[in-house]
């Protein structure tokens, strides 16, 4: 079983890297494989209503980017963990770009998210957590995939780099998150591709 993490932080190594690594460490605990793939920053373009994917059908983007080599990771991993700081009340850029186009994408193939695990991991200085954890949600939920739920939201709090190692209730909550991700992808048993029901 795999569970691949997209940190949408430019911060490589800031609070969001961390608190998903915190998510990810534990999960290694339990024999899940884990990836974590870095876009913020990158020059990934936001969706252009081509519906070439639609009509392609190719697991593929027309605009060819870095989001190209992701969809095939989506497709055999069994959980996904999206990470972004908070800008503005909601997620980056990135971020926004990434859950259009692959949403479009992994929709216009087989529905490929739908029954897989997803959890969305937020850092925030003050405010506005909440809203970008929605958004993320939204992507989970219309994608069909499965949210479990922790102790509280999934956040932790700081401003500079490191600063959410100090937040106790973040990183207790990053590991509930990652006990109940890792129950419920055991019980599941990683097969997340019967789908009774049709695609539209």
């Amino acid at each position: 079983m795999k569970v691949i993490g997209i940190n949408s932080s430019p911060r490589e190594k800031g609070n969001t890297y961390l608190m998903m690594n915190r998510f990810m460490t534990k999960l290694e605990k339990q024999g899940i494989e884990t990836e974590i793939i870095h876009i913020g920053g990158k020059w990934i373009r936001g969706c252009q209503g081509c519906n070439a994917c639609r009509q392609m059908k190719n697991e593929r983007c027309a605009i060819d980017d870095e989001l190209n080599a992701v969809i095939p990771k989506l497709k055999e991993a069994q959980g996904l963990i999206l990470g972004a700081p908070t800008y503005y009340a909601d997620v980056p850029a990135e971020m926004k770009a990434f859950i259009d186009r692959a949403g479009r994408v992994t929709g216009a193939n087989g529905r490929m998210l739908e029954r897989k695990l997803g959890a969305a991991v937020i850092a925030v200085r003050r405010g506005g957590a909440i809203h970008a954890f929605d958004t993320i949600n939204h992507f989970f939920l219309i994608s069909g995939m499965i949210v479990p739920g922790s102790s509280y939201w999934n956040m932790g709090i700081g401003r500079d780099a490191g600063d959410v190692l100090e937040d106790d209730e973040g990183l207790a909550t990053m590991d509930r998150l990652a006990d109940n991700f890792s129950w419920l992808l055991k019980k599941i048993g990683g097969n997340c591709e019967e789908k009774p029901f049709a695609s539209r």
